[in-house]
């Protein structure tokens, strides 16, 4: 069974960054696509990126584009989110997703997270001056 721990979540300024990591074990990470969803309050989870397992091409939200960077390490099991440029938007629960392949449909985002079978618990971004 594949279990997945996000961290690096935190407290951060306006304009600054953060890493967020999705650590994979039970199962090679290698044979999943891995997603980023977030969740603000009182919002739909959303779609943040995803990187596929079988080409590693990436995809990501209109909203992050540019900012976000995704990318993963198989050796070490771990799929990453690099965020510059944070922006109070960008508050929220931020959870990692696995499956075979990304659900994207317009090459962007994510997907619809019914599609992802294995879930992490989520880490808490907070963009606050």
């Amino acid at each position: 069974q594949l279990q997945l721990v996000e961290s690096g979540g935190g407290l951060v300024q306006p304009g600054g960054s953060l890493r967020l990591s999705c650590a994979a074990s039970g199962f090679p990470l290698d044979y999943y696509a891995i997603a980023w969803f977030r969740q603000a309050p009182g919002k739909e989870r959303e779609g943040v990126s995803c990187i596929e397992n079988s080409d590693g091409s990436t995809y990501y939200a209109d909203s992050v584009k540019g900012r976000f960077t995704i990318s993963r390490d198989n050796a070490n099991e771990t799929v990453y989110l690099q965020m510059n440029s944070l922006r109070p938007e960008d508050t929220a629960v931020y959870y990692c997703a696995a499956d075979l392949i990304c659900y994207v449909e317009t090459k962007q985002g994510a997907g619809a997270e019914t599609k992802y079978s294995n879930w992490g618990q989520g880490t808490q971004v907070t963009v606050s001056s």
